[in-house]
């Protein structure tokens, strides 16, 4: 036998995977409609600024001054007002009952407290179950307050240090343009991982593994030779993934597109490494598909900072994401695509990428031989 590594049995295998990718269904599903439902779903439906909040109002007071505080919630554009139907309690039990996810109690007096006194007071009662959201809300007071102190007395309260915040990287704060650079990483770890995951487990399930092991090629070219297919496939939904967030969303790329591209490669490389060594490991297509989904879908959107900022876990999952290729990628791909980061810039991220791609890959070659030993 052979034992030198010849590329062209590694092409032969590479042409044997495609065939099989072309009659296949589902592999073909995957490849092509998952990209874009990914990136329409997620694009499309994640909105990270709160909007369309209903506000029961209950306005005790029935002034110029209390309907003038309440035309500013609304023009805001933020708050649904829904006049309360009744007392205070009424207007709480909205909370309670999920009607409103605020109250505004506007007590009797409030203008007259306001002209002879010069100032006066509201009580604005927020559901705090969803503390994300109720934190988004209290953000949005503190202008809240600033715009209603001017219309109601017709000057603007100067603070003694006033702040002015400019956006960097995403002036509007667009959720699409945050959500969709990361789905890149989404998109890999889904397609490699899923795919690669299933391809020696489907040679050992239909008994063509033996027929491969009698033949001249060896495990170094069958590995290869099954990755090259997968690999043009990650990069095309990658390819997809950057075109849609160009041309559909309109979001720019600040970036170098080379650097884009090594780092896209070098993260599928590892995913197709982990989803061949899951492949490897288990020899069933079932059970490596749930493993393959719990591996790779879950961590690129869970503990990659995909949709949660790193920052704000625990430490020790802060540390535990370091493991993850998907949490390296993610600062990469975001990094190139909205900052115009260059490599110096990302020199941590693709080191750590490389070391676990570089550790997937030995990993996942060792294992195979081994189990091909006879």
């Amino acid at each position: 036998m052979n034992l030198q590594f010849n590329f062209k049995r590694a092409l032969s295998i590479a042409k044997k995977e495609k065939f099989h990718i072309m009659r296949d269904p589902f592999t073909l599903t995957m490849a092509t409609i998952l990209p874009v439902l990914l990136v329409l779903i997620f694009g499309l439906a994640i909105e990270f600024n709160v909007k369309d909040i209903g506000l029961t109002v209950h306005d005790s007071d029935r002034t110029f001054s209390s309907r003038k505080l309440v035309e500013v919630f609304s023009s805001s554009q933020y708050f649904n007002i829904n006049p309360s139907r009744g007392s205070i309690v009424d207007a709480i039990n909205d909370l309670d009952s999920e009607r409103s996810k605020a109250s505004l109690i506007i007590e009797p007096e409030f203008e007259h407290n306001l002209l002879a006194h010069g100032n006066t007071k509201a009580q604005f009662l927020l559901d705090g179950a969803d503390n994300s959201t109720a934190g988004v809300i209290l953000g949005y007071l503190g202008g809240i307050q600033k715009a209603a102190n001017f219309k109601l007395t017709g000057t603007l309260v100067k603070e003694p240090i006033e702040l002015k915040t400019r956006y960097l990287f995403n002036p509007e704060l667009s959720s699409p343009w945050f959500i969709v650079p990361g789905l890149a990483v989404v998109v890999i770890a889904i397609l490699s991982i899923l795919l690669t995951a299933l391809t020696v487990a489907r040679e050992w399930e239909n008994g063509s593994m033996e027929l491969l092991l009698s033949t001249p090629v060896q495990p170094l070219e069958i590995i290869i030779g099954k990755l090259i297919p997968y690999t043009v496939i990650g990069l095309a939904a990658v390819l997809l993934v950057v075109l849609v967030a160009i041309l559909g969303f309109g979001i720019p790329f600040a970036g170098n597109i080379m650097l884009f591209g090594i780092g896209s490669l070098i993260f599928l490389i590892a995913c197709l490494a982990q989803g061949m060594l899951i492949s490897v490991l288990i020899r069933t297509q079932q059970l490596s598909m749930q493993i393959a989904m719990v591996t790779g879908l879950l961590p690129s959107l869970l503990l990659s900072g995909f949709i949660f900022p790193l920052e704000s876990m625990p430490k020790v999952f802060q540390n535990f994401t370091s493991i993850l290729p998907s949490k390296w990628f993610m600062i990469i791909s975001r990094g190139i695509f909205l900052k115009g980061a260059d490599f110096i810039d990302l020199k941590l991220p693709f080191l750590g990428l490389f070391l676990l791609c570089s550790i997937l890959i030995i990993t996942a070659t060792k294992k195979f031989k081994k189990d091909l030993e006879p």
